[in-house]
């Protein structure tokens, strides 16, 4: 298996930078506050920002961002590494038994039976599975046992390799970052035609396992032709130049203008696949081992990375989705077929009362309308990447999606509905004593995140799997607190 890298940005171009050099990174954004990043290091030097030079300042904000990335993983690592209690799964396929007490619970078990023969050219694959009224053989085990024997990042020897980048652009004496308005692009614009500058970009590379660090930046200067006004003004109208260093890109519209470069052409559009290498090197890493990718593979679409692949033209999902490691359909053993090549996972985060230690609310997620199973309510959660165990990606991906912060949280035990070549794992947590998560929508996959009573969450409209798993799954909370009591 190849060792995963992970990015600490959303850049796309840095991004289609590593997967047409055969790398498929995992996306982390840094989140970093870059002037309080500068100044903070200014004043440790005992410097203003001004007195910087352009090649401390992006090896600075590339450190910063690295190191955010880097602690958010550390927490992750931590948290996973800390879990207690059993870790139940359950094999429905092995099933022998269907329950059909009643009408209702025959129905049940025939639709569950029914749905492996769907039709997927012209249903939606995406509606989860429902094992209701079936009786499935279970195993229990101390949780303790898995984080010990399985592969992740609390057993890494080497990686995930953790990259941050970031570009500045140097014209007679000035720094230029982004632009982010058209009239600042304009002004930079038209100081560029017909002149000459350099584009620097700062490179710092974290092996996980390790904690070893490695830095470096690229140069390289350009050369811009004299374009006119009209140019300018139709170039701003793309927006292109408003978003990137120096605003001009050579990989898009911005190319054209560019009649000559002296240095690495990938350091100008983000990230210096020479320079990468040599620091993977510094970390004992070869290159090739990072490759993930097949030669001339395509990037998958967004759609296909959001996992709705037939969910029609008007729910796709939002044009910044990117395909990861990890992402991809798998033909299950069920009939069916799931997402995550690597198995997926969620958070199942309950609030306990301070008085009494009862559960009392859980962490829900509103399903975006893209989503599968769109406008339904569930639990944050994910497919699993490469290099990482169900418990972690389950803490990655409940960050991510819903800002569950695992530092706040502890886990308490897990159930794995075990498919053969396919599995989830719901990861069952109380935020820890003296703890408060604030749960809300961090990216674009919820409507909404939200604390819900208990009570309430059989009167939503709940996602297909967790509507037939919530009875248990509410039993089992139930116990793990009255379990934490007893301590």
């Amino acid at each position: 298996m190849s060792i995963p890298l992970i990015l600490a940005s959303q850049s796309k171009p840095r991004r289609d930078v590593l997967y047409a050099a055969g790398v498929c990174p995992t996306i982390r954004v840094s989140h970093v506050d870059e002037p309080a990043a500068l100044e903070t290091a200014a004043a440790k030097a005992g410097v203003a920002v001004d007195d910087l030079t352009v090649e401390q300042r992006v090896m600075i904000l590339a450190e910063a961002k690295a190191q955010a990335v880097h602690r958010a993983y550390r927490n992750v690592a931590d948290t996973a590494a800390a879990a207690t209690g059993n870790r139940v799964i359950a094999y429905p396929l092995r099933a022998t038994e269907v329950e059909a007490e009643d009408a209702a619970a025959a129905e049940s078990a025939d639709a569950a039976s029914s749905s492996s023969s769907i039709d997927y050219s012209s249903d939606r694959i995406a509606t989860t599975r429902d094992f209701s009224g079936i009786t499935m053989p279970t195993v229990t085990e101390p949780i303790s046992n898995i984080i010990a024997l399985q592969p992740g990042l609390t057993r890494s020897t080497v990686g995930p390799l953790i990259v941050g980048c970031d570009s500045m652009f140097l014209m007679d004496g000035e720094c230029y970052g982004k632009p982010h308005s058209a009239e600042v692009a304009r002004e930079r614009l038209c100081k560029m035609r017909g002149n000459s500058g350099e584009l620097w970009t700062g490179h710092c590379i974290i092996d996980f396992a390790s904690g070893r660090v490695a830095r470096g930046a690229s140069r390289a200067t350009v050369h811009f032709g004299d374009f006119s006004d009209k140019d300018i003004e139709r170039y701003i109208a793309t927006r292109e130049p408003l978003e990137v260093a120096g605003s001009f890109t050579l990989e898009g519209f911005g190319g054209a203008f560019i009649d000559g470069i002296e240095g690495d052409p990938h350091g100008i559009i983000g990230i210096s696949l020479p320079l990468l290498r040599k620091l993977a090197a510094e970390l004992g890493v070869e290159w090739t081992d990072l490759w993930n990718v097949q030669r001339g593979e395509i990037a998958p679409e967004s759609a296909d990375a959001a996992g709705i692949a037939m969910a029609g033209k008007d729910n796709l999902p939002p044009v910044e989705n990117v395909h990861q490691p990890g992402d991809g359909w798998v033909d299950c053993a069920c009939g069916r077929k799931h997402w995550g090549t690597n198995g997926a996972s969620g958070i199942l985060l309950a609030r306990r009362d301070a008085t009494t230690g009862k559960v009392t609310h859980v962490v829900m997620q509103h399903r975006a309308a893209w989503s599968a199973e769109g406008g339904t309510w569930g639990i944050p959660g994910g497919a699993t990447a490469d290099g990482e165990s169900p418990i972690e990606g389950a803490l990655r991906e409940s960050y991510e999606e819903a800002n569950i912060t695992p530092e706040d949280i502890e886990v308490v035990g897990s159930y794995r509905e075990d498919h053969g070549n396919w599995a989830y794992t719901t990861v069952f947590a109380f935020e820890k004593p003296g703890h408060r998560v604030e749960p809300k929508a961090n990216d674009d996959e919820s409507m909404e995140i939200c604390w819900v009573p208990i009570a309430d969450v059989p009167n939503r409209k709940l996602l297909t799997a967790m509507k037939t798993d919530w009875p248990r799954f509410a039993a089992r909370l139930n116990e793990l607190a009255e379990e934490s009591n007893c301590r």
